[in-house]
């Protein structure tokens, strides 16, 4: 599938500045990003890819297979999630694809991977001069269709998007599974004089893939020091889920986050602020209506002062609305959000899950 390119504002920047200006964003697929342009059969062997332009529109480096999902020679199962195809990189090996982006832009790539076997497996993804390593072995849904979002601001105008797999595995096998790669430019949002928190709603973040209900996984700051939700940062050991309303509850508008992994699950956000100063922060939170029962704690922080807030899930898409004065010390001051307890859907014990966060402001006291 090519990659969708979509005109967005670019009538109303004719208009303004004349056709100079005038500019596109990238929304959607990479091209055969689903994977779904198959080989020719000369270029297969069995399942293994045969030359380096083997795989429609890609550049592979190494052992690549081309699979089917369902199971495999051997007795093993490959899920996919997003489509009928997939490819398995072996060790060491990579598949890259170059496309055409514009300097110092904001955007996401969102893709779905799984582990095939349970040793430690680990994807890089690479955009030079950005690299990052996320560690697979956190299923977050037991079905394997793990959907993540990494983040990166291209340095040139051209630029080559690279999955690799950098570990050698005893058994080969094993190896990262990758079955869909999208991107988004995502426009960095400001803060107004109504609030002071940056993309409040999460309204603007990454692109959800075709056929995906699981939400999108936003990797912690080490994994990814651009972060795929503009405003947000990801400070934990584990991912947080980006959710939208098509498939889950959200308290307002389109899109939310959801806590997936107790303490190790944080979000957060640097403010500017005015020293000694008084200031209300407010936040919804509730749950997904996605199965996820229980008694949830969100635990707030913002300065030096804290907040507990209780929520009991029965499943059913509710949520409420607290508020937290603090005190500003300096002039950057730090919010965070992160669940204190950890939780499974009721309907499937191998999915965290966890409370939703939604509709952060922070104002003035008067």
């Amino acid at each position: 599938m090519a990659l969708k390119v979509t005109l967005l504002l670019a009538a109303c920047l004719l208009l303004f500045t004349g056709p100079a200006f005038a500019a596109t964003f990238l929304e959607g697929y990479l091209d055969n990003g689903n994977f779904e342009e198959q080989p020719k059969p000369t270029d297969l062997k069995k399942t293994v890819l045969v030359g380096k332009y083997a795989l429609p529109k890609w550049e592979i480096d190494g052992l690549v297979e081309y699979i089917s999902g369902g199971p495999q020679p051997g007795g093993m199962f490959f899920a996919v999630a997003h489509g009928v195809h997939a490819v398995r990189l072996g060790n060491e090996a990579s598949i890259s694809q170059t496309i055409k982006v514009k300097p110092g832009s904001l955007y996401a790539l969102t893709f779905g991977a799984s582990r095939t076997c349970a040793q430690e497996e680990v994807l890089s993804v690479i955009v030079l001069p950005q690299k990052g390593d996320l560690p697979l072995q956190t299923l977050y849904s037991s079905n394997g269709g793990d959907t993540y979002a990494w983040g990166f601001i291209p340095t040139s105008d051209t630029v080559t998007v690279k999955f690799h797999n950098p570990g050698v595995q005893e058994d080969p096998a094993c190896g990262p599974l990758l079955d869909a790669v999208a991107i988004k430019e995502l426009f960095p949002p400001r803060p107004t004089r109504y609030n002071l928190v940056k993309n409040p709603g999460f309204e603007e973040g990454p692109y959800h893939l075709v056929n995906s209900s699981h939400g999108v996984l936003l990797p912690p700051q080490q994994e990814d020091r651009t972060s795929p939700l503009p405003g947000w940062m990801i400070e934990s050991l584990k991912a947080v889920k980006f959710i939208d309303s098509k498939h889950f509850n959200v308290p307002f508008g389109q899109a939310a986050v959801e806590l997936v992994a107790g303490r190790e699950s944080a979000i957060a956000q640097i403010l500017r602020t005015v020293p000694n100063k008084f200031y209300n922060l407010t936040f919804s939170v509730g749950d997904a209506k996605n199965g996820c029962h229980g008694s949830m704690m969100v635990e707030a922080f913002a300065a030096q002062d804290t907040l507990k807030v209780p929520f009991k899930s029965e499943g059913k898409g509710r949520f409420k609305t607290v508020s937290l004065r603090f005190k500003a010390l300096s002039i950057r001051t730090r919010i965070t959000f992160f669940s204190s307890f950890y939780h499974t859907r009721i309907d499937d014990f191998g999915s965290l899950c966890g409370p939703v966060l939604d509709q952060v402001r922070v104002v003035p006291v008067a």
